[in-house]
């Protein structure tokens, strides 16, 4: 926020240009994206470890594209990467600090994302956002999430990208270019004890929203594969997403947990392997060595493969219809024979549109995805006023089920795992 900083150059430079290139996006589609600000002060920190020290102005820049169907439009998909960025310390102002992978990476991935998005219309809305404050705090995605839960968003997913250059370090023979690692939280972060009793209580410690959200993007990813030059496919992500079961890596965290502590899903995408030399660091040469986190670090293909799996997702949970809802198990009789059969029970989501169908999904209760389905139709799925109802020859002792909806095109929501109506 310094006021001496060269034209051209700082955090509220970066802003500015960022905006400037969501209108151009819009230009091109004919105003199909509403560019927005939101922009607060964040008051300094207390305590011998605060990195804000004085009231800083922090803005997020975002665009929206509405969604085309009116009973979905209130959906939202969001993806997410920061502008800021900062070098060896907290508190260097005026220091280079290109934050090339950490994290224009991410933001280059949203802009993509929104360019690639622009000309199609979904029944659900979009959100491409670019953030500040993150490392300071996640501030800016702290206000971003406490503004979608002040505003009422009804946020169905957030995609974090953060540090997804695939850093490429001179003779580095362990980043893998066709990983990213999607990290996930097990149970809601806003989840009540009790709520978290249950869920531990039912085997449900590994079935969030946002872990399903995960197992959505590792399915979009199975569908939409190949290379770039194959043009047999509708898009090629070129990525395998390794599904990592822990909110974030060791001991870290980043800008989707301020979305989760508000009660949403979100992941965050990372690239497989990150090298220290090129984050955090100030751009120098040490013992023959360079540090810095500078763009020839960067690899635009794994990036635009990044941008391309975010993209794909995107689309897919827009189109697909709302998650079904009140996904149950009636009361189970635990001293009979028929409770070796399933019996699960659903209704449709709201805005659900007309010829909408449901799948049913199981895998064993050590498997991290999905590994079974049936179509409901195929499954002899009935429907008694507005709940269907279905029932299969597997106990659930032995795996996890849940439910998702499909649209005519194959488009799939994330699972719904059932839960156990409560005993009168």
């Amino acid at each position: 926020m310094d006021t001496d900083l060269p034209p051209g150059t700082g955090v509220s430079a970066a802003a500015d240009w960022i905006e400037a290139q969501f209108k151009q996006i819009s230009a091109g589609c004919g105003g199909c994206l509403d560019v927005e600000r939101d922009t607060f002060t964040q008051p300094p920190g207390t305590g011998p470890n605060a990195r804000v020290t004085q009231p800083t102005t922090i803005t997020n820049v975002y665009a929206v594209m509405r969604g085309s169907d009116p009973a979905q439009a209130a959906r939202m998909i969001l993806v997410t990467g920061h502008y800021d960025s900062r070098d060896s310390s907290n508190f260097d102002t005026h220091g280079e600090a290109p934050g090339a992978n950490d994290d224009a990476s991410g933001v280059a991935v949203s802009l993509a994302c929104a360019q690639a998005l622009s000309h199609s219309k979904f029944p659900a809305t979009l959100v491409f956002v670019a953030v500040a404050g993150e490392e300071q705090g996640l501030y800016g995605s702290h206000h971003l999430a406490e503004l979608a839960k002040q505003q009422n968003w009804q946020l169905e997913g957030a995609l974090n990208n953060d540090i997804v250059g695939g850093n490429t370090t001179p003779g580095d023979k362990f980043q893998d270019k066709h990983a990213v690692r999607v990290y996930s939280e097990p149970v809601s972060a806003n989840a009540t004890p009790e709520q978290i009793r249950r869920l531990l209580f039912l085997g449900y410690d590994g079935d969030s929203p946002s872990r399903e959200l995960a197992r959505a993007i590792t399915y979009t990813a199975r569908t939409y594969t190949g290379s770039p030059a194959n043009t047999s496919e509708p898009i090629a992500t070129g990525l395998e997403p390794v599904l990592e079961f822990r909110h974030d890596r060791f001991l870290r965290g980043g800008d989707h947990e301020s979305f989760n502590e508000e009660g949403y899903a979100a992941v965050r995408f990372t690239e497989w392997r990150e090298d220290f030399d090129h984050q955090h660091q100030n751009v120098r040469v040490e013992n023959g060595v360079q540090f810095g986190d500078l763009l020839r670090y960067v690899d635009f293909d794994y990036v635009a493969r990044v941008a391309r799996l975010n993209a794909a997702t995107m689309a897919v949970l827009a189109a697909a219809p709302p998650e079904p809802v009140d996904v149950q198990y009636p009361p189970i009789k635990v001293f009979d024979n028929s409770i070796d059969d399933t019996t699960i029970t659903w209704q449709d989501g709201p805005g659900a549109p007309a010829g909408t169908k449901y799948e049913i999904v199981w895998r064993a209760t050590d498997a991290p995805d999905w590994q079974r389905s049936i179509l409901a139709d195929a499954a002899k799925a009935s429907k008694d006023g507005d709940t269907f109802s279905v029932t299969l020859p597997v106990s659930k002792d032995n795996v996890v089920f849940g439910v998702r909806a499909i649209d005519a095109a194959g488009h799939r929501s994330p699972a719904v795992v059932p839960m156990p109506e409560m005993r009168r």
